[in-house]
């Protein structure tokens, strides 16, 4: 029996008040929380959901995998050797999979064209921090409003850049600000390079048109506000990022436990949700607004008005002319990774060793803590709007997870 429109609406009442917002009068989101604690809990819910979609998986590998992570004894910073490596076989991929499980972000696939990065310390093979790239969002305003763009050219310049979906250092590393090195890695002439071997002269699946090798941009947005991470983020006198402003607040992270349900009702309405290879990255939006309209609710629910600074990696010195069409030929910028590295040493590294020993204390077996949860503690915690939300294999995630046995 699908749900009710009764039902669902009362449950995303439930779910907005649960993680903090409220709606006002005119029916527009607010919400009570601006620290980047209070952000980091508004995602708490998703992130503990996809980790316990994963306990399986995880019990499994992460005792595989667990000596990629370092100790903060075995991190001699004076001789951190960063090395760069394009994940391409099933051991990178899974070994990427669980640092980015570590994230308060819930962790996400990635759309369209991707390329992801691990950044290892050579001096003892552990893993420093990881990189991924996917297509860019085809309208991104902070982005949109640096360039003039040829009549008919736009989605063929936009898709001449990318947009960076992850980026950051795992424990010990971040303690040491490895981060930055993973931000300057992001710019480097290796990941240019993986991206002309990968994607030059590919179709692109949704406007079947052929691009050009070329990757001239990036653009991201910080996780929660303003970023220290990027700000002030340069390689000598050259700034690697530069900040656009800040985004509108759209989004719809703060539902979608709910998805599941929308699509359910949409439908047991008779409307189809299909999506598929080819569709592009908007259906989930497009299901939700749909079904929050049945509902009686306004789309502005999906504007949270939870602002993030976003940000613009030229990769060119010439990207204004480029993406105007006044030029085809970009000038690229040249950026050794092993040059960047030896920089961020110099500039980030050594001076933080001096400030702190923080990372000193961490030890490996801390992931366990991190990744692998009280499954039966998760299951009585969620009250998330109806257990169909979390269905896996026609059956309901919290009986899976109670049929699991917690790893300790």
């Amino acid at each position: 029996m699908s749900i009710s429109a009764k039902e669902l609406h009362r449950l995303v009442l439930e779910k907005l008040e649960s993680v903090g917002f409220d709606i006002d009068q005119d029916g527009y989101l607010t919400y009570c929380g601006d620290t980047k604690d209070a952000l980091r809990q508004l995602h708490e819910p998703a992130r503990l959901l996809e980790l316990a979609r994963r306990q399986e998986w995880l019990a499994k590998n992460l005792p595989r995998f667990i000596n990629f992570f370092a100790d903060g004894v075995e991190v001699v910073p004076e001789k951190i050797s960063p090395v760069l490596v394009e994940v391409k076989n099933r051991k990178q991929h899974a070994l990427f999979r669980i640092a980015r499980l570590l994230w308060s972000l819930p962790f996400s696939k990635g759309y369209g064209r991707r390329l992801r990065f691990l950044v290892f310390d050579n001096n003892n093979d552990k893993l420093i921090g990881i990189l991924a790239l996917q297509s860019p969002p085809l309208s991104f305003p902070p982005r949109d409003r640096l360039f003039r763009y040829p009549e008919g050219k736009k989605v063929e310049l936009v898709n001449q850049t990318m947009d960076i979906q992850t980026l950051g250092a795992v424990p010990p590393y971040n303690y040491l600000l490895g981060g930055k090195l993973v931000a300057m890695a992001a710019a480097s002439n290796e990941v240019r390079e993986a991206y002309r071997l990968k994607y030059g002269d590919r179709m692109t699946e949704m406007e079947k048109r052929l691009l050009p090798a070329h990757l001239v941009a990036l653009t991201t947005t910080s996780a929660f506000g303003r970023s220290s991470l990027y700000n002030r983020l340069r390689y000598k006198s050259l700034h690697i990022a530069y900040s656009l402003g800040y985004t509108d607040g759209y989004g719809s992270f703060h539902l979608m436990e709910l998805y599941p349900l929308f699509k359910e009702f949409l439908e047991s309405q008779g409307i189809s949700t299909r999506g598929g290879f080819g569709v592009g990255p908007r259906i989930k939006w497009q299901i939700m607004v749909r079904a929050l309209e049945r509902l009686g609710f306004s789309s502005d629910l999906l504007r949270h008005n939870v602002k993030r600074e976003a940000f613009l990696f030229p990769l060119v010195d010439n990207l204004t002319d480029y993406m105007e069409g006044r030029t085809t030929e970009p000038v690229y910028r040249d950026l050794p990774f092993s040059d960047l590295a030896d920089w961020w040493r110099t500039r980030w590294l050594l001076p933080r060793v001096e400030r702190t020993k923080e990372w000193l204390g961490w030890r490996k077996s801390d992931l366990y803590n991190k990744l692998i949860i009280n499954t039966l503690e998760f299951a009585d915690k969620q009250e998330i709007a109806s257990p169909r939300a979390v269905q896996k294999d026609g059956h309901l995630l919290s009986d899976c997870l109670c049929q699991q046995q917690p790893v300790v």
